[in-house]
């Protein structure tokens, strides 16, 4: 089977953290990215999904309440004033 090469620019860090996993699951680079093409091309796509996560209406809200400071729980400087405040 004849090879080609492939350049790639990623970050550093990811590119070290990913060496490290890889390590730890006993792949070098060249093979976990054989691994990800050969698994997208049975898959026929992308294996995983790929999205922008878009908070729900309760998520969107209670963002909204922290940002205007809405609807926040007390703060409690003492474990006992809270023991209270809950048992209340």
């Amino acid at each position: 089977m004849s090879t080609s090469n492939i350049n790639i620019r990623v970050d550093t860090k990811v590119k070290e953290q990913a060496e490290a996993l890889f390590n730890e699951l006993g792949l070098n680079m060249s093979s976990a990215l054989n691994l990800f093409l050969r698994h997208s091309i049975r898959y026929g796509g992308i294996p995983f999904e790929v999205r922008l996560i878009q908070p729900n209406d309760e998520t969107r809200s209670a963002i909204d309440d922290v940002n205007e400071n809405r609807n926040l729980s007390k703060t409690f400087d003492r474990i006992p004033d809270l023991m209270n405040d809950l048992n209340a």
